[in-house]
């Protein structure tokens, strides 16, 4: 789902979208000319790997998202500087936000109930 910046209305409205049954839905509203709001959930299951043995598995997403998005260079010294994302071509891509999430997701650190279960402070090579 994509949409031009310039078209973002100022009352928020709602969106929802899916990839690989993670559903990203929410609100998106211009804040000011240069800043969009966004406040979504990112819920369903995920795949991701083991950061220990390896083994692929299955982890339910439920995390709420709130983010600025801006067409041009943002130069903020505040807090919210971490929390903006500057767009490329005055386009909106939704899809490319729940693929970004989802990828940042998938390479935290994750460990699986078997190695939870396993007390060794070693890590196996294999």
């Amino acid at each position: 789902m994509q949409i031009e910046f310039r078209k973002v209305p100022f009352t928020p409205k709602e969106f929802s979208l899916e990839l690989d049954s993670v559903k990203l839905e929410g609100t998106f509203c211009k804040m000011s000319p240069t800043l969009a709001k966004v406040e979504a959930t990112l819920a369903g299951p995920t795949a991701v790997d083991c950061c220990r043995c390896g083994a692929e598995y299955t982890i339910e997403l439920n995390e709420n998202l709130e983010f600025l998005l801006s067409n041009k260079v943002y130069e903020d010294e505040s807090e919210l500087e971490n929390l903006v994302i500057e767009i490329e071509n005055d386009m909106i891509d939704f899809n490319e936000i729940i693929e970004s999430e989802i990828s940042s997701i998938r390479s935290d650190y994750h460990i699986c109930a078997l190695c939870l279960e396993n007390k060794d402070s070693i890590e196996k090579e294999y």
